[in-house]
């Protein structure tokens, strides 16, 4: 797996060769295209760290999007807007998918939320404390960052690095690097108000944001922004075959539809973002920057049937029904019927229970996640008269989602409590870095050979802390056969809280130099030592060859690694699973306990990888294409174990472990080292700009293909419906042609988005798999500025109100499209948009 450590003795070999260096675009002397029209140079500080290179000249790809890329749409959530642009990347939608509903997974190349490292104005990102154990199969125990907490107002521009970063970087950069840069004006700002809804009539949004630039003393700027969004839920369901024939039977108080499928209800959601700068002296500058985020929503569980949810209706297929007094005491319940304990006028009505008293319909569980995200950062950055420069910072990230669960706990028959705290997972980040770069003179090369080294110091611990006593423990109905624990998400008990943490420290060297007019050459090795499994050393080496003006050739060769979380290793979770047409109770554990370790669990081990790419930069006239491929391999992915069937003596065990509602599991899962993947594909990204009607006007392209074949893995932990899900459970084309015409005050926007073919397992069961269809969807958007301060924009996302194929299965529990459709199930959207100039 490491056969590319031998890049650091080869560096020397590649530093004095004979490739080099191109600029992306053919230029003439005088900073001009060579068609006459201007160049823009897109600084980036992603994937290199020399000052002022741009993204027309880098060594491997990386797209660059300005702030107006994301506010010229109609979707509020940063992830959705991001993966309009970027085709290699895909969030969906996560309708009863438990905590992966609030902070929903995403894929960049069709590896795992947490392959992707995120940063913000170059420093790394913390992870969400959500933990994705239901992520539509191709993301199932992901825990990567969330995006969704940064407004997009306060974005200068993105950078997308589609490439393997971990020798840079260190853990997680496997398929690449996105990097958030915060506006840094000291002046200025802009104040949007903007609202949408559904061609269905229902989700309608609201959103508010403003940015503000203030001067720092005369030295420095602050830059504020904040936004506030509400969105009401949005119903994509039919009725479920069971709930239309108990209403065909006469149960006039089943709900239509009895479960729903959608969006879920968002609250509230506050974000705040502040970059602040300050020059100390002519040498050395102090920045800080963090953000502040608080998010509440709100969706569905699966529905409890009144005529068969075992442990609180039935048991044994026969109605289950309580006695209040004491099983051999007082009145007997036994042979009493539903008739005879519903009616309260009766001493077995008095006596007696049956759940169908408070919901003669059934009932359907919802699920309301608050999600918490705080980071900071403060740092000085600066330059010696030695010529070497640094940048010394200090930050720390915290993420917590807290559960609230409106259910019942059946053990406590008619003294359940109807909303119950289930307790919350958190996830604490702190970080320490020192970067030096130093230009070193080297006469047989075209640029000095830039010298960057650094140290980084990194903590994280993940804690789980208890919920309400009624959410995970028994009621005194357990031994007459009532379940125990709040149905639909059962509670973090006190055995199951807990708290588990890790320490590392790394040293990385970053070497690039352009060793001839036409050729640059990069390495970067970096070794990393963690406190829990020891120490790992990547890997990278990156070349570019401008073969002439319009003709460029870039290369890189890497290994990566990403580290098993804390979260991972230590978590506990029970939640209801659709299991073979049964809805039943399942498990997460640690893959450390007994139990997990009788069916091959054990301790977890790094991921490690190993990826190549090669891309073509051209253009032809105006017309500028990059063309890039890529191929990874991911070794020892680590992911949840295929469900597990245990005896009841087997979950009774559990249960005397700590694990809350373990004596009810049907199953249960373990995280384990399961598994190897290659993924490869090939980018596309044209642009060209044309002269209509005196105006501006680009047209753009941009296409993904993504290959994606499991390799190997281990009998008995892997399933053909999840493998089967991971390699095709994402389009594996993906693209979007857009027009932007600008006129005067009139700005208009065409896009058209392609989605290729895919395969999902409905409610993850093989046996309800299906493969909807390719959907073309359009986006328009029309503008017009009043003033050079108020513009009016109105649009529409997904104009023609497109759909996924219909789900064959949508009668067995009510989804009328593919639950994780990469188009989503909402269809078509209006939007109105009022902007302001400060």
């Amino acid at each position: 797996m490491r056969s590319i450590y031998t890049l650091t003795s080869l560096s020397i070999m590649a530093l004095t060769g004979s490739l080099g260096t191109a600029q992306v675009l053919a230029q003439s002397g005088n900073g001009e295209y060579a068609d006459g029209s201007d160049i823009i140079e897109e600084v980036i500080t992603t994937g290199t760290r020399i000052q002022g290179r741009s993204a027309l000249d880098s060594a491997a790809p990386v797209d660059v999007l300005s702030g107006d890329d994301f506010t010229n749409q109609g979707a509020n959530d940063l992830g959705d807007l991001l993966r309009t642009i970027v085709p290699s990347y895909n969030v969906n939608a996560q309708p009863i998918s438990d905590a992966a509903t609030f902070v929903r997974p995403a894929n960049l190349r069709g590896l795992a939320p947490d392959h992707t490292l995120v940063l913000m104005n170059g420093k790394r990102r913390h992870r969400s404390a959500v933990i994705a154990f239901y992520g539509a199969g191709l993301s199932d125990g992901a825990q990567g960052p969330d995006i969704s907490v940064l407004p997009s107002i306060a974005l200068e521009q993105v950078e997308v690095l589609r490439d393997g970063a971990a020798a840079q970087y260190g853990s997680d950069a496997i398929a690449g690097v996105m990097n958030f840069k915060l506006k840094d004006d000291s002046e200025g700002g802009s104040l949007e108000i903007k609202a949408g809804t559904f061609y269905e009539g229902d989700g309608d949004s609201l959103q508010l944001a403003g940015n503000i630039g203030l001067p720092l003393t005369s030295n420095g700027f602050a830059n504020l922004s904040i936004e506030y969004n509400e969105a009401d839920p949005t119903d994509r369901s039919v009725q479920r075959d069971d709930a239309a024939a108990l209403i065909a039977a006469g149960n006039s108080d089943v709900a239509d539809p009895a479960q729903i499928w959608g969006s879920p209800e968002l609250k509230e959601d506050l974000k705040i973002v502040a970059n602040l700068g300050l020059d100390l002296d002519a040498d050395k500058t102090f920045y800080a920057f963090g953000n502040y985020a608080n998010k509440s929503s709100e969706g569905g569980l699966y529905y409890r049937n009144p005529s068969s949810r075992e442990g609180v209706y039935t048991r044994g297929g026969a109605p289950l029904i309580g006695d209040l007094d004491g099983v051999n005491q007082g009145i007997d319940c036994s042979g009493a019927s539903l008739a005879q304990v519903m009616d309260n006028n009766t001493s077995l009505g008095a006596n007696c229970f049956v759940f169908n008293e408070l919901y003669p319909g059934g009932f359907t569980p919802t699920m309301e996640g608050e999600v918490t995200d705080l980071a900071g950062v403060v740092g000085v950055r600066g330059s010696l008269d030695s010529g070497w420069n640094y940048d010394v910072s200090v930050g720390a990230g915290y993420s917590e989602v807290e559960f609230t669960v409106r259910s019942i706990n059946a053990s406590y028959g008619p003294n359940t409590p109807l909303t119950m705290d289930a307790g919350s997972y958190s996830q604490l980040e702190k970080n320490f870095n020192i970067d030096v770069t130093y230009p070193i003179p080297v006469d047989a090369f075209a640029s000095d050979l830039n010298f960057a080294a650094g140290f980084e110091w990194r903590e994280e611990k993940f804690e789980a802390k208890i919920g309400d006593p009624e959410s995970y423990n028994s009621g005194p109905l357990l031994s007459q056969g009532f379940s125990s624990g709040s149905q639909g998400y059962v509670g973090l008990s006190e055995d199951s809280a807990g708290e588990a943490d890790r320490s590392n420290i790394a040293f990385y060297v970053d070497l690039e130099a352009e060793v001839t007019d036409d050729i640059l050459i990069g390495l970067a090795t970096r070794l990393e030592d963690f406190d829990d499994f020891g120490s790992t050393s990547n890997s990278k080496l990156s070349a570019r060859w401008d073969i002439s003006e319009n003709l460029s050739l870039r290369s890189t060769i890497a290994t990566g690694f990403r580290a098993p979380t804390p979260g991972q290793a230590n978590v506990t979770n029970v939640s209801s699973v659709f299991d073979n047409g049964v809805l039943v109770n399942s498990g997460i554990i640690p893959p450390t306990t007994p139990l997990a370790m009788e069916f091959g669990g054990k301790a977890l081990d790094p991921e490690e990888s190993e990826s190549f790419s090669f891309g073509v930069v051209f253009n032809i006239g105006a017309l500028d294409v990059t063309i890039d491929y890529f191929d990874i391999d991911v070794e020892d992915r680590i992911t949840l174990s295929s469900f597990n069937s245990i005896s009841p003596s087997e979950a009774a065990l559990l249960e005397s472990q700590g694990i809350a509602g373990a004596s009810e599991f049907a199953n249960f899962r373990y995280y384990t080292n399961d598994f190897d993947t290659n993924s490869k594909g090939v980018d596309v990204v044209a642009t060209y700009p044309i002269n209509l009607f005196d105006g501006d006007t680009d047209l753009s392209l941009a296409m993904n293909w993504t290959e994606t074949e499991v390799t190997g893995y281990t009998e008995g932990l892997l399933n053909a419906t999840r493998i089967r899900t991971l390699e095709e459970g994402l389009p594996e084309i993906r693209g979007n042609l857009s027009l932007s015409h600008v006129q005067g005050p009139w700005r208009g926007l065409v896009r058209v988005n392609y989605y290729g073919d895919y395969y999902i397992a409905h409610a993850s069961a093989g046996s309800l798999s299906f493969e909807p269809g390719a959907e073309t969807t359009v986006d328009l958007e029309l503008a017009y500025s009043f003033s050079d301060q108020l513009t009016v924009v109105a649009g529409a996302n997904n104009a023609f109100d497109q759909y996924p194929d219909e789900n064959p299965y949508g009668g067995i529990l009510g989804s009328k499209y593919p639950e994780f459709s990469p188009m989503g199930i909402n269809g078509g959207m209006y939007y109105l948009r009022l902007r302001y100039e400060l």
